[in-house]
């Protein structure tokens, strides 16, 4: 199963692909990076973004997005840009795609109980792909937690 772990930051959506195949993890060579919508914010830009984001999840046959939760206020709130990011990924209606949010809490907890199996550096991927990176791993973690229990 492949999860895009994606993490919102501004105008952009920081995306990466993690595949886990019987129990093993790999990192499938993704073209995009991330994912940025332009400054005017217009409805059309939106409609842009969800669609290209979509072929992305088709193209390389991702079932499964999970979005690293903003806070809607306090010190560590989103901003609005963000949440019009987060909806345009979870109103994807032509796939068949799971959108999941996960909690920092969760992650955290996750990330205490499962360690990464690999050091971030040695995974090629580049420094502002971590949390996306660390997102799509504990996404992978509790599916499986999931699959496991059922």
């Amino acid at each position: 199963m492949i999860v895009c772990g994606v993490e919102l930051t501004g105008s952009d959506a920081v995306v990466c692909l993690l595949n886990m195949d019987r129990g093993q993890f790999n990192l499938p060579e993704c073209k995009v990076r991330k994912l940025s919508l332009p400054k005017n914010h217009s409805r059309e830009d939106l409609k842009r973004f969800q669609a290209a984001f979509a072929e992305l999840m088709a193209e390389y046959g991702v079932t499964r997005v999970a979005i690293k939760e903003r806070m809607p206020k306090g010190k560590f709130a989103g901003g609005a840009i963000s949440f019009k990011l987060e909806a345009a990924i979870q109103l994807i209606t032509d796939t068949e795609l799971t959108v999941t949010l996960l909690p920092p809490a969760m992650i955290k907890s996750t990330l205490a109980s499962n360690p990464l199996p690999i050091a971030f550096a040695d995974t090629g991927l580049k420094v502002f792909q971590e949390t996306a990176f660390i997102t799509a791993y504990v996404a992978q973690m509790t599916s499986m937690k999931g699959a496991a229990s059922m």
